[in-house]
């Protein structure tokens, strides 16, 4: 599932929703507020337009309301506030480390299935599949549809929430879901991997041939269905997508950016070395990520991450689900990188913002949440600064942005 508004509904209902696949919402009379009632009146006659039947309509919408306790999980968001050590220290750990080989080998047959018909390694689809539900144990208790009415009729993010509903109602009519089956996530994320419903009608296989694409009881339907959606996303067969690196003490610290590819050699001969193994051939393309700054933990992102980014657009998530396949496939422990970094809080942050914002870096008003627009504001103050520009916010670009004006 993509985007920033997927970051947040799916694993254990802690990182920021969204979904995979944009789409264009049709032309609405009431796009979002107002009567609900009303509104519900909207969303029939929008699916009866796109061939939903009125049997799938009535029993889909049947007992609909709003969930004001979606509306909460929606404004939280907390692990915006999460360096990329703490996240992942909390997510890839304990069973779900562990566990993960087991399932892998207990559904080897499934996964060389999945290898042979899309691309994808075992590795990553477990990541997901733990980080998204504990492999199934915690698939989320929010009535689905309520949640998506709900976050439809909110007005925050309608255009992406509406056409779900509508699409929930589609599985309802083909036959893979009764709506008394959709509970999941609170921002709509249905089975074993999480899938928003448009990404579900998409991308969900029938794995164990029952004639159903049942994403919330069939593990071969799951894990199959994981495999398409990623390698649709444009997953490339035999490449790797992570892999921690050791950096120099100094480098080009401004092209290491998310959005920045190099030559595999061009990153080593700036010093980049493998922190165990060996690099891919020197002509493989590679970001140089820097999740908490030049002395944290570093890795090179291949093409592959970009799927990830895709799946979620969450940077710490995307990052955490990426090294949790890597840590399936025997990569070591990740490292605190050259030196302890002390991340700012979130007043600090906030304030580091303000002055951002103030010197022309950054657009929106403060929020004391670290994101790409932060990232990269901060390089900006960097190079403005004469620091080194790894786009991290420290207390020393926060301490010298105050005393420079800015």
């Amino acid at each position: 599932m993509t985007h920033l508004l997927r970051s947040a509904c799916a694993f254990a209902m802690i990182v920021a929703c969204g979904g995979a696949l944009a789409q264009t919402a049709p032309v609405q009379t009431a796009p979002c507020g107002g009567d609900f009632a009303a509104w519900l009146d909207g969303v029939r006659t929008e699916a009866r337009a796109q061939g939903v039947s009125e049997r799938a309509i009535a029993d889909g919408l049947a007992g609909v309301v709003i969930d004001p306790k979606v509306l909460a999980l929606d404004r939280g968001q907390a692990v915006f506030q999460q360096t990329f050590l703490q996240f992942a220290s909390r997510m890839v750990a304990g069973q779900r480390l562990t566990k993960g080989p087991q399932v892998i080998k207990q559904n080897a047959a499934l996964f060389e299935r999945v290898r042979a018909d899309y691309g994808v390694p075992a590795s990553v689809i477990t990541a997901f599949w733990g980080l998204e539900t504990d492999y199934g144990a915690n698939l989320g208790k929010f009535d689905t549809r309520n949640a998506l009415a709900t976050l439809s009729h909110d007005c925050r993010r309608p255009d992406f929430f509406r056409p779900q509903l509508i699409a929930a109602l589609k599985i309802v009519d083909r036959g893979d879901l009764a709506p008394a089956d959709m509970r999941g996530a609170w921002a709509g994320e249905l089975g074993h991997t999480q899938m928003m419903p448009i990404d579900y009608l998409r991308d969900a296989v029938d794995g164990d041939g029952d004639g159903k694409r049942d994403l919330m009881r069939s593990v071969p339907d799951a894990i199959m269905s994981a495999g398409k959606y990623l390698s649709d996303m444009g997953w490339k067969r035999d490449e790797p997508w992570l892999q921690e690196v050791v950096v120099p003490a100094e480098m080009p610290w401004v092209e290491a950016d998310i959005d920045v590819k190099h030559p595999v050699g061009q990153w080593a001969g700036w010093g980049v070395k493998p922190r165990n193994g060996t690099l891919p051939p020197d002509e493989s393309k590679a970001a140089l990520l820097l999740p908490m700054g030049r002395n944290g933990p570093a890795f090179l992102a291949y093409d592959n991450f970009d799927v990830y980014r895709k799946w979620n657009q969450s940077f710490i998530y995307a990052t955490t689900a990426a090294y949790l396949a890597t840590r399936f496939d025997g990569a070591p422990e990740v490292s605190i990188g050259a030196a302890p970094v002390r991340p700012l809080t979130t007043e600090e942050l906030h304030e580091l913002q303000r002055l951002l914002a103030k010197d022309g870096f950054l657009t929106g008003a403060p929020d004391g949440k670290l994101g790409g627009d932060t990232r990269k504001a901060t390089r900006k103050a960097q190079a403005k600064l004469g620091l080194p520009q790894d786009g991290y916010p420290t207390l020393e670009v926060l301490q010298a942005l105050a005393a420079s004006g800015g």
